[in-house]
This record gives structure tokens, C-alpha cells and sequence, in this order.
């Protein structure tokens, strides 16, 4: 069995606007947390989160694939000719951690461990 998608971002310069957006667009339940607005899509999705960086890459959508090693995974692209983009960052708390990689034609893509 592959790994599964478990979380999608959605990368923006207005992180209230594209929330308003998306929350009167699919009706979902939107959440201020810290920076990020945490995005509830309803039964049978993955949640997600809308953020604003502050500098480039603003305007993203990637989504999370679930590892048991952000390390471990990052090096396995890096063999296969993608590259890391974002190394581990661990997260506030007992929170997971998460990484970003691109793939060899350049797509972004997030890993995430939530026991990192």
C-alpha cells in the first residue's frame, strides 16, 4: 500500500481574502490558528490550511504525503532527481513536523510526519 495524501495547502498574499473566498465558495469551515487558517472540507476530505508566506513562493497549492521519515523521504527524491526544497521542520508542541520537495519537472510537494 502507497503512502497517502493527507493534508493540502493552499499558498496566498491575502491569507483573509483567500479564506473568505474558499469558505463562501465550497462551504468549508475555516479556522485562525497562529498563522495559518486551518480549512475543515466536511465528511470523506482531507483538511487542509490556507497561509501567507510573506515571501515567494505566494501563490501554491501542494498537498502532504504522510512519512514515516522526513529524512528518509527527502533523500529517496534526491537519488530519484528531485530536490529538497524545505528541510525538516519540526513543529511547536507534539505537533508533527513537515518538509517540502520538488519532484524533477519542479512540482511541490509536501511531506508530513506527525510524529516528527
Amino acid at each position: 500500500m502507497g503512502r497517502p495524501v493527507t493534508h493540502f495547502e493552499i499558498g496566498c498574499r491575502d491569507s483573509a481574502k483567500t479564506s473568505d473566498f474558499y469558505a463562501k465558495l465550497f462551504d468549508w469551515q475555516m479556522k485562525p490558528m497562529g498563522p495559518a487558517t486551518i480549512i475543515e472540507t466536511g465528511a470523506g476530505g482531507i483538511g487542509g490550511h490556507i497561509t501567507s508566506l510573506g515571501h515567494e513562493p505566494h501563490n501554491y497549492v501542494t498537498v502532504y504525503v504522510e512519512v514515516d521519515d522526513l529524512q528518509t523521504y527527502l533523500d529517496k527524491a534526491g537519488k530519484l532527481g528531485g530536490k529538497t526544497v524545505v528541510p525538516p521542520v519540526k513543529l511547536p508542541g507534539d505537533q508533527g513536523g513537515f518538509a517540502w520537495m520538488a519532484d524533477p519537472e519542479g512540482n511541490l510537494i509536501g511531506l508530513w510526519n506527525p510524529k516528527a
